[in-house]
């Protein structure tokens, strides 16, 4: 409900709209299952199409409005949302195999790309959800999301200080994204760290998502990813699978989350400096 009312808003739906479309999430993200959250997403874009048709059309906004909305888009619920869900679930089956099978270029492929997802305006978290990435796949996907987090609040601590740090380091590294429209050399450090993360978290760490999929991409942001990591570990060992949390499972979760984004990165951009690609000022946040 709150994905889809995030949605209309963003797209600038009227009121009547936007709050109806609190139903109209519930039903794409119950009847999409584990793909819930991605077929939210389509769904709630229709539904707020066709509110936008009638909105203030008629002396009875407040009725039609509403019904409008919530009918068409429970009815596209029904109608797409479990195709969407079972088609996020294969595929989120697909990329966690193809990990397991090759987990260093696995490794690197899944680590960079959803690092770059994170920091670009759309949401990593909500594509590990609908997806239901877990497992080795999902601890790639902590590493590539750490990675450009602490990357960029540590290279770019010289221009933003600690308040750059903390925002950048526990909120976002989405903030970086009217610099790099203006430099994508800035992208350079974080890309290469996550890259370099990802195969050590899969094959050298064995880094694992068992918690939740959503905390998969939400990497240092509040802890979540590492949060998720360590619930995981703990169901496991009540389940059985685990006896116990190792030494090497926490030198992995803070050298994959924290101590190697805030290295390499700071070096790799000493290093592009020296280049002249990147310059004082470049990574000052508005």
């Amino acid at each position: 409900a709150a994905m889809a009312a995030a949605i209309a808003y963003s797209m600038k739906a009227p009121p009547f709209v936007m709050y109806s479309t609190l139903a109209v999430g519930f039903a794409a993200n119950a009847l999409g299952a584990q793909g819930g959250p991605l077929a939210v997403f389509f769904v709630v874009v229709i539904a707020v199409f066709a509110g936008k048709l009638v909105s203030k059309r008629t002396p009875i906004d407040i009725i039609i409005t509403p019904f409008v909305t919530i009918v068409v888009g429970v009815l596209f619920a029904f109608l797409i949302a479990p195709p969407i869900g079972k088609g996020a679930v294969l595929l989120g089956d697909l990329v966690m195999k193809a990990t397991a099978l090759q987990p260093f270029w696995m490794g690197i492929l899944v680590s960079a790309l959803m690092g770059i997802i994170l920091t670009l305006p759309i949401s990593s978290a909500a594509i590990c959800a609908g997806l239901g990435l877990v497992g080795l796949a999902g601890g790639a996907c902590v590493a590539g999301c750490s990675a450009h987090m602490v990357g960029f609040a540590v290279a770019s601590y010289r221009e933003n200080g600690v308040q750059g740090l903390l925002s950048q380091g526990l909120g976002t590294s989405m903030l970086q994204v009217p610099n790099l429209v203006k430099k994508p050399i800035l992208w350079l450090p974080p890309v290469v760290a996550s890259i370099v993360n990802g195969p050590l978290a899969t094959c050298l760490f064995k880094l694992q998502m068992n918690g939740t999929a959503v905390s998969s991409g939400m990497g240092t942001c509040g802890f979540v990813g590492q949060i998720g990591v360590y619930t995981g570990w703990m169901n496991d060992i009540a389940e059985g699978t685990k006896t116990a949390v190792t030494a090497m499972d926490w030198a992995g979760l803070f050298l994959i989350s924290f101590i190697l984004p805030a290295v390499l990165c700071p070096l790799i951009n000493m290093f592009v400096r020296k280049l002249g690609w990147v310059k004082d000022g470049d990574m000052t946040l508005s």
